[in-house]
């Protein structure tokens, strides 16, 4: 999903509580003890979308999929996982009863048709008692804003956008409701950040991206510019030429470099993380460049480019 799944996963890491509170039934006592970090390296699947809970004093784990659309490998996708999780949880505390896993899927976009609440995957023989796993759905785009403000935090409000009844006055409410709501000037941008990408992604066509743009420049002017993804995006809305869609990109990544590693890229390095957002896209490096640690993620520029 790109831009999407990094933004919400950056969001979701921000604030866990408020992730977690949409899917754990109301009158519950909810605790946010963090996330599993764990990692099954020789399959190469970071599990970093499971919550650890304490609902009600006992221990439970929250796994949260973006999705783009509810596509027919999602399914296989969510039991895939959730193997992996189930082998890492065990792995850290062995002789340990598993907790509780709640698998949710957050639906971005889609058939108009309401989905269904649960989704399933099933790996039983033909005619035998169901094995496998079920899982909720969350189609987010097929709610209205006032659901999603529901839910009470500047979380969700940034898929206000993905709403069905999606208006430029309701989205003029939602950026000052972010403005207010944010905690600095940092989160704010990062809200408006995932705003402006559940914009573009406009599943009932409401094209409110440019108006949103206005709207976020007027509250806080300069601000989307001096945000490196959404001066990105602006940049090649505006298209000024590929050169200066790469040169944007180039500088974008190498900052998530720098931050990750605390050193500007060397000019092998810089070289290797532009090739290789031109051969898989941007997105796969900005993955890339998030989850690999110090030296894994030199080592990972200095391989051969993996053409996808």
């Amino acid at each position: 999903m790109g831009d999407a799944d990094i933004t919400l996963r950056h969001l979701a890491r921000r604030r866990p509580g408020d992730l977690a509170r949409a899917f754990v039934p109301e009158g519950h006592r909810t605790e946010v003890v963090g996330w599993v970090d764990s990692q099954v390296t020789n399959i190469e699947r970071r599990l970093d979308k499971a919550l650890r809970l304490q609902v009600d004093g006992e221990p439970r784990v929250l796994h949260v999929e973006f999705c783009f659309a509810l596509r027919e490998d999602v399914p296989d996708r969510v039991l895939e996982y959730l193997g992996f999780l189930f082998a890492a949880l065990r792995l850290e505390a062995p002789g340990e009863p598993v907790p509780p896993i709640e698998s949710v899927v957050v639906v971005l976009s889609g058939r108009k048709r309401r989905l269904r609440a649960t989704g399933q995957r099933c790996t039983a023989w033909p005619g035998r008692p169901f094995s496998g796993t079920h899982f909720r759905v969350d189609a987010v785009y097929q709610r209205t804003v006032a659901e999603l403000r529901a839910r009470g935090s500047v979380l969700w409000l940034v898929f206000a956008p993905l709403a069905r009844d999606a208006t430029a006055a309701a989205l003029r409410e939602v950026v000052a409701e972010i403005h207010a709501g944010a905690k600095a000037a940092a989160e704010r941008a990062e809200l408006y950040t995932a705003l402006l990408v559940m914009a573009a992604i406009d599943p009932w066509g409401h094209d409110l991206r440019k108006e949103l743009i206005d709207m976020v420049e007027d509250k806080e002017e300069g601000l989307l510019r001096r945000t490196p993804i959404i001066g990105e995006m602006i940049i090649e809305a505006e298209r000024r030429g590929e050169e200066r869609a790469q040169e944007a990109i180039a500088e974008l990544l190498g900052r998530l470099f720098a931050r990750r590693i605390g050193r500007q890229p060397t000019a092998d390095e810089a070289r290797s993380i532009l090739e290789r957002a031109r051969a898989n896209g941007p997105g796969e490096v900005t993955d890339a460049l998030l989850d690999l640690e110090g030296e894994a993620l030199v080592r990972w520029l200095a391989e051969p480019i993996r053409r996808s």
